[in-house]
């Protein structure tokens, strides 16, 4: 008999997820909106475990279009993206998107050529790419040289086009220029400095604004409470209470004629409850470096290499060990957990101190619901998936 295949699987929370977002929706002020972000995680069962919730997707392709559209034929989808297609401007529309978030005075065109063939009036808010000052953030959209939006000091050619072109109606602004933030007041400020910039833009101009998405953007904390790399679950999280507490203090300075204020969070309402457990094949020592060898690695679960972080992780024993086999571990020291890739750059935390692992102990790695599995390199050395599991 062949032995089992080593543990390697994605575990997803939906009775988690759904209870989180219901919490964050429901402490939103009035006038504002939560759409699900789905390029954080386009499973199903998650989008389908959402749309009850939520406002509507943000989708950034076609093919986010039509997995939008197998959950729920009706369900409010906005279109964003720096490159969107002709055909897939065309598949938007017939799909019935409630509005494009328009990245170019090029694309503006381009919507409007096709909805003028399509005999339709797409509902559009400009882009626009900030000069700034933001708050840091692991992430910068906007406030220097980005492919985002477009530039500020460009919005009022933008804004011509978007007031004459055909097919095409001027419904707000769009302004997403962080990701990743984990300061609550940071957000704020950014918020009023959205509030201050759209104000100012429709003096200037002559315009009114139906809606402002101000993006998404809140975070999620990674690193351990004490800033050095240990086992065990990250430090403290985005508190949502305490921001929309203030929130609702300044939507209530927002002009009246703004009717919806859209929020488009992924990562913030899924990756607490995604969890990736992958088993330790090996454990061994190289010039110094104390290695943690796992079955699976970056072609599953890329967000490590791509942040340059150490994610965080438990250790679950596995007391179970086939006789005759020497069983390495390490304990009370720092490790380097790696996967199964070719490349030393197949790591997933650095420096780790553990308790203890040994060779056919499994590693859970918290906080894995969001830019996991979707931003993988999955056939990299065509390895076997993971098994992706959904309670």
């Amino acid at each position: 008999m062949s032995a089992p295949e080593p543990v390697c699987r994605y575990r997803y929370d939906l009775t988690g997820i759904a209870e989180h977002a219901s919490k964050v929706v429901a402490q939103l002020p009035e006038r504002c909106r939560m759409f699900y972000a789905m390029k954080a995680n386009s499973a199903h069962p998650i989008l389908h475990a959402l749309a009850p919730i939520v406002s509507g997707f943000e989708v950034a392709s076609g093919g986010e279009i039509a997995k939008a559209r197998a959950v729920d034929t009706d369900v409010p989808v906005l279109f964003g993206g720096p490159a969107k297609t002709q055909p897939e401007i065309e598949q938007a529309l017939a799909a019935g998107v409630l509005r494009f978030h328009v990245e170019s005075v090029l694309e503006l065109h381009r919507i409007s050529a096709v909805a003028v063939a399509a005999g339709r009036v797409a509902d559009v808010l400009l882009r626009v790419n900030l000069a700034g000052p933001f708050p840091p953030a692991t992430i910068a959209m906007a406030g220097g040289a980005t492919q985002f939006g477009i530039d500020e000091g460009r919005l009022p050619e933008a804004l011509r086009a978007a007031r004459e072109l055909p097919g095409v109606r001027f419904a707000g602004f769009h302004l997403h220029s962080l990701s990743n933030n984990l300061s609550p007041s940071a957000h704020l400020q950014m918020l009023t400095l959205y509030r201050d910039k759209v104000t100012r833009w429709e003096r200037d101009h002559g315009l009114r604004s139906e809606v402002v998405n101000v993006g998404g953007g809140i975070g999620v904390n990674y690193t351990p409470a004490s800033g050095v790399p240990a086992q065990g679950e990250p430090g403290p999280q985005f508190d949502w209470s305490a921001f929309t507490c203030e929130l609702d203090r300044l939507v209530a300075t927002f002009p009246a004629h703004w009717r919806e204020i859209d929020f488009e969070c992924g990562r913030f309402l899924v990756a607490a409850f995604g969890t990736y457990e992958t088993e330790v094949l090996d454990v061994k020592r190289n010039h110094g470096t104390q290695y943690v060898v796992v079955r699976g690695g970056t072609h599953h679960f890329r967000l490590p290499a791509s942040w340059q972080h150490s994610h965080p992780f438990r250790v679950r024993a596995v007391d179970a060990w086939p006789d005759g086999l020497p069983r390495p571990e390490a304990r009370g020291s720092a490790v380097t957990v790696v996967g199964e890739l070719c490349t030393p750059k197949d790591v997933l935390a650095r420096d780790v101190v553990v308790d203890r692992v040994r060779a056919g102990d499994v590693l859970e790695f918290v906080y894995a619901g969001a830019y996991g599995w979707e931003i993988s390199h999955h056939d990299f050395l065509s390895h076997p998936h993971p098994e992706h599991v959904f309670r």
